[in-house]
């Protein structure tokens, strides 16, 4: 059935063999494999259209894969289905800096934004960590975020329009180059849609000009309960700095191991403090924070010196990931956020989950917007450790919703989250999501059994969680 797609797409577009199909098996989340029937990597529009078109009559499912950074399994294969791959679409189609904007294919990278941009005095302000390697388009369906994103908000806040083709090939536009549009807002919709409801083609970012002054500030903590207070004292004071993060001393300590930045390996904690803006505001904030962290206990507060040492404190945060990878053969990233005023009782309870589980956790967190990044550390090579480390990622999901948080802030679900799904919401509310997935796509074939958890599926976790009062399902609904 595959072979057909060489009708209509040229011979090295289409990969068919075990071996050249095998490298798309899994995204940034590892754990979870599985080679697709079939890759195909088109050249042009049309040519994805006659995937669409080709996967819709005979009801085949659709994975869109961008960089293949996703760290919640959302670009995980079928194996029944088609793996199509935009990595051709990566040009920048047009800079415009009197409308600050930028249109782009979903194949550019998100630092190529910023770097394009650059000569203009504009940069796009989303940078997740792995802005050196993921692509806009993947950014869009994750609703990606960065450590900017306090002030700049998500992915969501800094688009304008879509180009989307649906899964029989129809092309829409979603949004427009005007700050709003009529109608409802489907471009909301389709932000972290995780590819279930559309194939993205083309994007209109937002560009900012790059401020005047830029100014961080890095404070070390004997305890990570200071650092969390540290945290809402400055937001309470009305200061909403560019970055705020926050490591504690795992990650710190594998942070400067690997990167080498001076950072004080002895805090329990450190923050990082971003401020930005004109001249006289960044200086007068700097002296507000400086005072905010001495009354919070900070140990040590440092300012950096020049533009390379600025860059050299966030370099240490953007590496805490690999970074962490030397501590242990393996480890599970999780993604919950959480409201602030909580940050220290959901330190101290994942602390205790550890020793439960008998696994190591190292925290790096986007302190600003209560967005956690527990890093689970464990040996897949040692019976039980993988489970162990899914139960434990999935009890801290659990805990975020118990305090009022919710189980990602930009990783997404994917195949990761289904069951943490069914613990944030309720049969009508997990109704009404599937009615929005039947609207765009009826035969269910972009991204299946991804993102959105069958009712079915959510019956049997509560049966099994059945202390948790609002998983009460009935067994046989449509979905």
């Amino acid at each position: 059935m595959f072979s057909q797609l060489y009708r209509f797409l040229p011979k090295d577009s289409v990969l068919l063999s075990d071996e050249a199909v095998r490298p798309y098996e899994c995204d940034g989340l590892s754990a979870y494999t599985q080679r697709p029937g079939a890759v195909v990597l088109p050249n042009t529009l049309e040519e994805v259209r006659k995937v669409l078109q080709f996967c819709h009559r005979r009801k085949i499912p659709v994975v869109a894969r961008g960089a293949g950074t996703s760290l919640s399994g959302g670009a995980l294969p079928h194996k029944e289905g088609i793996l199509l791959s935009l990595a051709k679409f990566n040009r920048i189609l047009k800079i415009d800096p009197i409308s600050r904007t930028a249109q782009v294919e979903p194949g550019v990278r998100n630092l190529a934004i910023s770097q394009a941009a650059a000569p203009f005095g504009l940069y796009y302000a989303p940078d997740p960590s792995s802005q050196i390697a993921c692509t806009i388009g993947g950014n869009v369906a994750e609703n990606a975020g960065g450590v900017h994103c306090l002030k700049y908000g998500l992915t969501v806040h800094n688009i304008l329009e879509l180009k989307v083709f649906t899964i029989d090939g129809e092309w829409l536009t979603i949004g427009s180059q005007a700050l709003d549009s009529p109608g409802y807002d489907l471009l909301a919709l389709m932000t972290g849609s995780e590819g279930l409801l559309g194939i993205i083609m083309e994007v209109t970012v937002k560009l900012l000009p790059k401020p005047e002054q830029v100014q961080v500030l890095l404070a070390a903590f004997d305890d990570i309960t200071k650092a969390g207070t540290a945290v809402a004292d400055i937001i309470a004071a009305g200061i909403i700095p560019a970055g705020l993060e926050m490591m504690d001393n795992a990650a710190l300590r594998a942070a400067e191991e690997f990167v080498k930045v001076g950072y004080p390996v002895e805090a329990q904690a450190i923050l990082l403090c971003e401020i930005d803006g004109n001249t006289e505001a960044v200086n007068k904030q700097v002296a507000q924070v400086t005072t905010l962290l001495e009354h919070a206990g900070a140990q040590e507060i440092r300012l950096a010196e020049n533009e390379q040492q600025r860059l050299q404190f966030w370099a240490g945060r953007k590496s805490a990931f690999p970074a962490v990878g030397r501590l242990s053969p393996d480890y599970y990233c999780m993604d919950g956020t959480i409201p602030r005023k909580h940050l220290a009782t959901v330190l101290e309870r994942i602390s205790e989950l550890s020793k439960t589980y008998g696994l190591r956790v190292a925290n790096v967190f986007h302190a600003g917007d209560g967005n956690l990044h527990p890093l689970i550390l464990f040996d897949a090579n040692q019976p039980g450790e993988l489970q162990r480390a899914e139960e434990f990622g999935g009890k801290i999901l659990e805990l975020c919703v118990e305090v009022g948080g919710t189980i990602t802030g930009e990783h997404g679900v994917g195949m990761e989250k289904l069951n943490q799904m069914c613990v944030q919401f309720n049969a009508a509310e997990l109704t009404q999501f599937h009615a929005v997935k039947t609207a765009f796509d009826p035969d269910r074939l972009l991204n299946p059994e991804k993102a959105i958890p069958t009712l079915h599926r959510c019956a049997e976790f509560g049966a099994m969680h059945v202390h948790h009062g609002q998983l009460r399902f009935p067994e046989l609904e449509r979905f």
